[in-house]
């Protein structure tokens, strides 16, 4: 029995996982209607399956429910942006602070290592996609501020909504090469132990991230 149990754990999770990655890419559209029974098809589960997948999405914030609508893929608007950004700034500023103070050498090294393998998209590429979790550098630096609460709030909170904007609307053109220059100095600053510098970078780089993405959402409105 116990080995049937742990198949269905794992076809449910890599079902909630494969969804998210689609929401996330934009691959399943933002603000579009989920359907279980379109989703059990298209994913080859069951809709139980699916139903288990709805609800933990919006427990990430990427799903939402209203009433006679069902469940429907969050929509990227301006109003959004602001909201997200405005709390992403400030406890993505704290996390590089702490992490400046609590990262060991040897994660430094591998942050700094990372960055390296970023640089090497950015000049070969002219691109600087991240997949999720540990290739991502903003993760990287919320788990090295070892504050339970925090990694909970960014990580199991309003990690996959930033990069729902942060993948279909953030990186592109110019955006791309200055994005990684405020990279560098931010890790420089961590490098240097220096938690008041990192947290300032970060807040300013994470201002510029949203008035890069505000552009494309609402260019009419934005001077």
């Amino acid at each position: 029995m116990q080995n049937h149990t742990e198949q269905a754990i794992t076809a449910a999770d890599k079902t909630f996982f494969q969804l998210r990655k689609d929401i996330v890419e934009g691959v399943v559209l933002a603000g579009s209607k989920l359907s279980e029974t379109e989703l059990s098809t298209k994913y080859g589960v069951s809709r139980a399956v699916i139903r288990e997948a709805i609800n933990r999405l919006e427990s990430c914030h990427i799903v939402e429910r209203k009433a006679n609508v069902g469940a429907r893929v969050v929509s990227l608007s301006p109003e959004g942006l602001v909201d997200l950004y405005q709390v992403r700034e400030s406890l993505e500023g704290m996390a590089a602070r702490l992490a400046a103070q609590n990262m060991t050498d040897e994660e430094i090294t591998d942050l700094n290592a990372l960055l390296n393998m970023h640089s090497q998209d950015v000049k070969n590429h002219g691109s600087y996609y991240q997949e999720a979790g540990d290739v991502d550098f903003h993760y990287r630096i919320i788990l090295g501020s070892k504050n339970n609460h925090l990694i909970a709030m960014l990580v199991n909170g309003i990690y996959h909504l930033v990069r729902m904007y942060r993948v279909q609307l953030g990186m592109s053109g110019p955006r791309v090469s200055t994005a990684f220059d405020e990279h560098k100095h931010i890790v420089q600053a961590i490098s240097n132990r220096d938690g008041e510098l990192a947290e300032m970078l970060m807040r300013r780089h994470i201002l510029y991230s949203k008035n890069n993405i505000q552009r494309k959402l609402a260019p009419e409105q934005v001077v």
